[in-house]
């Protein structure tokens, strides 16, 4: 019998808006695949990103384009040698773990070598702001214990000053999205340092943060827009103490569990991150969380609406998917 692929686009409002470095979205459009055999099916979400050179119209073209080889049997080893990492090729590579998962009965944790699941805490994200936006944020949510602050440059300590005071125990981790320069890093870093920050997360473009191996790291720092499969990772390990593992960036859990794998062997600390997406997204990368340092998989937090079963997220715990919705 074979596969029957089927592909939509779907949108999930965001609560307010999300603003980084880069600009602002009110929205989540996401691709999602469903594949069926049978009476099983499979889906897989991704959430294509322009800083990538992705859209919904780009991304539905390449899976369009692997339509064939998908329906005529193609596995995920077949899957990376078709397309290049990427959000298209990870709701396919999602769809087909899904999707053995459910024609076998064996749950993908297992498959993926994960003994069993246990409940992970994920980092909240702040936007950026203004300081007195960003304190208010923060009050707001002072009661997690990791929050991740979108910080965009000039007049980040005071971003930052504010967010510590509207959350005084709170474990803060930064998130620049490229914002910050090599003249301005140094001083950045001790901004930090000085608010208790424990990882800054790409505080300098991609392909242009040497500068990283020059300087005392005083507070870690982890590779997001840098990295995003196997290729370059060892040569990342003088700039950066961490990565950013997101399926989106990497093609798919099957290259991501490949990625944690050297990643750890490297010495990096891993952190397990998202688009902002919906609870289909998430799902696979909870068995990344499972060997992660630092989870940050709050995507259907940020969201007005979630998927109709969707995640299930106590405060900032996240509990393992139910079969019905992933793997």
């Amino acid at each position: 019998m074979g596969v029957e692929i089927e592909i939509s686009v779907e949108t999930f409002p965001i609560r307010g808006s999300f603003v980084i470095a880069r600009g602002a979205k009110t929205e989540a459009r996401v691709v999602t695949v469903r594949l069926r055999v049978g009476a099983n099916e499979g889906r897989g979400e991704c959430v294509p990103y322009a800083r990538y050179g992705e859209s919904v119209e780009s991304v539905t073209a390449a899976i369009e384009s692997v339509r064939s080889f998908v329906e005529g049997g193609a596995d995920r080893d077949d899957l990376r040698r078709l397309l290049p990492p990427g959000a298209a090729r990870n709701a396919i590579d999602c769809a087909m773990w899904d999707l053995a998962a459910k024609s076998s009965g064996i749950p993908a944790f297992r498959t993926a070598g994960i003994e069993s699941l246990k409940t992970l805490t994920t980092a909240y994200t702040l936007s950026v702001g203004t300081p007195e936006e960003m304190f208010a944020a923060a009050t707001e949510a002072a009661h997690r214990p990791l929050l991740k602050i979108k910080l965009a440059g000039r007049g980040d300590r005071q971003r930052l000053n504010a967010v510590r005071a509207g959350a005084p125990k709170a474990r803060l981790v930064v998130d620049a999205n490229e914002a910050w320069r090599e003249d301005d890093l140094k001083a950045n870093m001790e901004a930090c340092a000085e608010a208790g920050v424990t990882l800054i997360e790409q505080p300098l473009p991609a392909g242009a943060d040497a500068a990283l191996a020059r300087i005392d790291r005083i507070v870690p720092t982890c590779a997001d827009e840098s990295a995003h499969d196997r290729a370059g990772l060892a040569e990342l390990r003088d700039r950066y103490d961490a990565v950013n593992i997101k399926l989106d960036k990497t093609g798919g859990l099957t290259e991501a569990l490949a990625v944690a794998r050297e990643a750890r062997e490297l010495g990096f600390k891993i952190m397990a991150g998202c688009m902002v997406g919906s609870s289909l997204a998430m799902a696979p990368a909870i068995l990344i969380g499972q060997m992660a340092d630092f989870v940050d998989l709050d995507g259907p937090l940020l969201l007005a609406r979630d998927r109709d079963p969707g995640l299930t997220y106590e405060g900032s715990e996240i509990h393992p998917p139910d079969g019905g919705l992933w793997g």
